[in-house]
């Protein structure tokens, strides 16, 4: 059985980012305009007036201060409110395939090895462009690599499940080396006319290459790698193909990104605490003596209690990596992002985990050593 090494990563970052300052001007005035519009039925109790937003409550519920997008001009357009991504013609690269090319691009530009050692494309993330064909195969043709290719969706875990999926093709000598890749444009399923999530999600690609031990050179070995659902209807995201087959059809409620953001943190902190803790045991680790936690990065408040869980004491800012401020909640990528840009000053031997919790509910965690 071949063991597996993370053996490198890749980052894209749209160009344009929003300010938690732009967004809650837009959705203030958005709330102002609702509130003029229907003055009549909200004065007679028919309908309920909205609620402004502030750049305090932003970051006092989130630790976020700024987003990534692919669009700003619609999302902080009172009368748009989303981006605006136009469609593209079926023998153009799709939007969602090219970020993750270029996410891919810079991981195997990392790598300094060959694409032709690449023999498995997982495409991993929250969100699908459409169903078929799969977004794998579309980053797969546009890289030039063989082998195949498929899409998987686990909401915020979708990274961490695709890299466990990479290590086990590994092992069971199907794959040299699998390239993991997760686009999230969390901006296109974002109701930003809701005041408790207008400000969550932000936009980014990332990538990563799951090599065999043997062929790797430097990296991080794959120590464990554990995976674990549990039905919520808490984080729940109902678009979909159905949706235009229900009686009251298409311009019905919405049905994008809603949760109970209560329930999320008092159900899956402790959740995600007990799996890595014991997930350590299990591998004969002591999680007191991890040197970084590479967490997914929905809020800071959830982050800091289970670093607070798994260390034994309140983790320290380079110990507990935070990356919600400048890019918010990126779905499957937040973790990634905080590995990529918070390894470099590991000496060889010490250990670090990738972790991922979210909509499902799920959850994934990654042992890693420095080669």
């Amino acid at each position: 059985m071949s063991r597996a090494v993370i053996a490198a990563t890749g980052l894209y970052t749209p160009a344009q980012s929003v300010s938690n300052a732009e967004l809650v001007t837009a959705f203030n005035a958005y709330v102002e305009l609702f509130n003029t519009e229907h003055a009549a039925a909200i004065a007679a109790g028919e309908t309920a007036a909205l609620v402004s937003s502030s750049e305090a409550f932003v970051e006092k519920a989130s630790g976020i201060k700024a987003r990534y997008v692919v669009d700003k001009a619609g999302v902080i357009d009172p009368q748009v409110m989303r981006p605006s991504i136009p469609e593209r013609p079926n023998d153009q690269i799709s939007i969602m395939a090219e970020i993750g090319v270029a996410a891919a691009n810079d991981a195997i530009a990392r790598w300094g090895k060959g694409v032709d050692r690449i023999d498995a494309v997982i495409c991993a993330a929250s969100n699908m462009q459409r169903a078929y064909p799969a977004m794998a195969i579309e980053i797969q043709q546009a890289l030039g690599i063989g082998g195949f290719g498929f899409d998987m969706n686990v909401a915020c875990s979708s990274a961490t499940f695709g890299i466990k999926t990479a290590a086990d093709y590994i092992a069971a000598g199907d794959a040299r080396a699998v390239l993991v890749v997760n686009p999230e444009i969390t901006s296109g399923h974002l109701n930003f006319r809701d005041r408790d999530s207008h400000f969550i999600f932000g936009d980014v690609a990332t990538a990563v290459i799951v090599e065999a031990a043997d062929d790797a050179e430097g990296g991080w070995d794959i120590l464990g790698t554990r995976l674990k659902t549990q039905f919520s209807n808490n984080i729940r995201n109902n678009f979909g193909f159905l949706n235009r087959c229900a009686p009251e059809g298409v311009g019905a409620a919405d049905k994008l990104f809603v949760q109970e953001g209560r329930k999320v943190f008092r159900e899956v902190v402790p959740m995600v605490s007990e799996m890595i803790v014991t997930h350590a045991a299990d591998l004969g680790l002591d999680p007191t003596a991890l040197k970084r936690l590479w967490l997914h990065q929905a809020n800071i408040n959830m982050n800091e209690l289970i670093g607070r869980r798994v260390l034994g004491r309140d983790p320290t800012p380079e110990e507990n990596v935070i990356i919600l401020d400048e890019f918010a909640n990126t779905s499957s990528a937040g973790s990634i992002i905080a590995f990529h840009r918070a390894n470099s000053d590991f000496a060889a031997g010490e250990l670090g985990l990738i972790c991922s919790f979210g909509a499902g509910y799920s959850a994934g965690t990654v042992f890693v050593r420095k080669r």
